[in-house]
């Protein structure tokens, strides 16, 4: 019989952090800079825990150097070839331990995922990637071939699959299905989870393992990212955020005088036809393809996203990154934003 949760569930919209007594006096004073040391590899991890999606406009070479300077991380796209990682590893090797080789769960997927981390031995992290994370047995097997190095897997949105898989073998879980600003799961399927009660959820059942997780999707700003650390992510990927800018992959196009840059899903029908030769008849698309203002260099971004988080600190008197979690208080809203001059205020 189908049954119904009547529990709320909340997503980063319905919600704004509450503030609280501090005695910071400037966002300078707020230490971003996270150190993990993981369940399964044993690997450690330091720095400012946000991700650059391994989507094939957002997760690029190109990226993770911008990245690397900010000490933030990428997860770079599965279609680079093996000599296009021996290239960049030999001129760049400082930021390798800023990356995760991506890897689909094909058989084909694995032969490459084997040839990559040989050709780049210092790669430590590899990111286990499908759109349904639910079955554990592909974690499994990449546990047994690559014993220590740091597993991320997903994607999830629910405690005991997170628990599932991290007692697989996985060290940070992925949560977010359908969340993405290029995603149309949900629209597709029906399947789905608000995002920051996923997170909350997950990260609960990840911390009691002594597990990871990475919030992936659903932010739009800022804010939406302290509000994904706020909830317990160890981690949060950024997608759209980090799209449209020079580090992104993709030509610039120009229209009407104004510069583009496409962005798309990774199971969308550009992409499938990109990478796959076209959408399989048994399957559909499940992203879109937008075209996004060209914003130039990543740098200004990635210092607005920064600034907002550090800024966040200092309104509920967190220090640290690592005690914002513990100075939350979410208050849920029907409204956000004054939106009488537009959105983007």
């Amino acid at each position: 019989m189908p049954r119904i949760e009547n529990d709320i569930k909340l997503d980063f919209k319905d919600v704004l952090l509450r503030p609280k007594q501090s005695t910071l006096k400037s966002r300078s004073e707020v230490d971003l800079m996270r150190s993990y040391t993981f369940r399964n590899s044993k690997g450690s991890y330091r720095g400012i825990p946000i991700v650059a999606a391994n989507m094939d406009t957002v997760g690029t070479f190109e990226m993770a150097l911008a990245l690397s300077k900010f000490t933030l991380f990428t997860a770079i796209h599965k279609h680079y070839s093996v000599d296009d990682w021996k290239e960049f590893a030999t001129k760049n090797p400082e930021c390798v331990p800023c990356m995760a080789v991506s890897t689909g769960t094909g058989e084909g997927d694995f032969d490459r995922l084997g040839e990559i981390t040989a050709a780049v031995p210092q790669l430590q992290y590899i990111c286990v990637d499908v759109a349904n994370g639910y079955s554990e047995h592909f974690v499994k097997d990449v546990r047994l071939k690559y014993p220590t190095h740091t597993i991320m897997a997903g994607n999830v949105v629910t405690g005991e699959m997170v628990e599932e898989l991290i007692l697989a073998g996985a060290d940070i879980i992925k949560v977010g299905i359908g969340p993405g600003s290029v995603c149309t799961t949900r629209k597709k399927t029906g399947v789905g989870y608000p995002q920051l009660s996923a997170v909350i959820e997950c990260a609960d059942a990840a911390h009691g393992l002594g597990g990871h997780i990475i919030s992936d999707g659903g932010c739009t700003c800022p804010g939406d990212v302290s509000k994904a650390f706020g909830a317990g992510a160890d981690f949060v990927m950024l997608g759209g955020m980090l799209a449209g800018h020079s580090e992104s992959g993709g030509e610039v196009i120009e229209k009407n005088g104004k510069k583009y840059k496409l962005f798309y899903g990774m199971s969308s029908d550009t992409a499938m036809k990109r990478h796959a030769g076209g959408v399989a008849e048994y399957r559909a698309s499940e992203g879109k393809t937008v075209e996004v203002v060209y914003k130039g260099p990543v740098d200004v971004t990635i210092r607005d996203v920064l600034g907002g988080v550090r800024s966040t600190c200092t309104y509920v008197g967190a220090g640290k990154l690592k005690e914002l979690s513990r100075r939350t208080t979410f208050i849920r809203v029907t409204q956000q934003l004054n939106t009488v001059f537009g959105n983007d205020n």
